[in-house]
């Protein structure tokens, strides 16, 4: 944790030292998120959320540029009729994360660029919501404990500058890390997966 953490601010700072041109801007959008592995067969559901924050692109050339950026992102999955004591249930799991993504931006044309690099995520908040309608039940729990704190994993994505300021983009985040917490004699693994579109205004 210490050496990537250490890793992403030498990586930065070079960035700056070696920059032609630095630019702020804030960003956000809609997620539509999923839960991937060993989830004992159950026909997860992706669900719709949304992320926000802001970002520094730091410019090296015409072709190539650094992002890091710092997003609140609401993700998770969903699983409906799934039957609990001859009920049909329908449940969410929303878990809440602070991501820090370095992207590495290639211009491929004078207003399109590709992307891709690592994310860490910090798990802010996880919580089950559980509906049986014929029971009239609609009940939260807080299940952050059942989770890793932190997360980590890989971008890819793609997006078009419409004007100096003004950008769209689409990005996949591929969950590398468990994000299950398990017992000692337990290997089964849980992974994020993220498909993202995003606005954003740079200044």
């Amino acid at each position: 944790m210490k050496n990537v953490i250490l890793s992403a601010i030498a990586v930065m700072a070079f960035g700056f030292a070696n920059a032609q041109e630095v630019k702020y801007g804030v960003k956000g959008g809609l997620n539509l998120s999923n839960l991937s592995g060993d989830t004992d067969g159950m026909d997860l559901k992706s669900k719709f959320g949304f992320h926000a924050g802001g970002f520094v692109e730091i410019k090296f050339s015409e072709k190539f540029a650094l992002q890091p950026e710092l997003l609140y992102s609401t993700q998770g999955t969903r699983f409906d009729d799934l039957e609990v004591n001859g009920y049909k249930t329908k449940t969410c799991f929303n878990l809440d994360y602070i991501n820090v993504p370095v992207m590495f931006k290639y211009f491929a044309a004078e207003k399109f660029f590709i992307e891709a690099g690592p994310q860490i995520g910090f798990l802010t908040s996880a919580k089950a919501r559980v509906k049986i309608d014929e029971l009239n039940i609609d009940n939260k729990e807080d299940i952050k404990d059942n989770f890793e704190s932190i997360d980590f994993g890989l971008n890819f994505g793609a997006g078009y500058e419409f004007t100096e300021n003004i950008f769209a983009s689409a990005r996949y985040n591929l969950g590398l890390s468990n994000i299950a917490k398990t017992e000692a004699d337990d290997d089964s693994k849980v992974h994020n997966g993220v498909f993202s579109l995003s606005v954003g205004y740079k200044f």
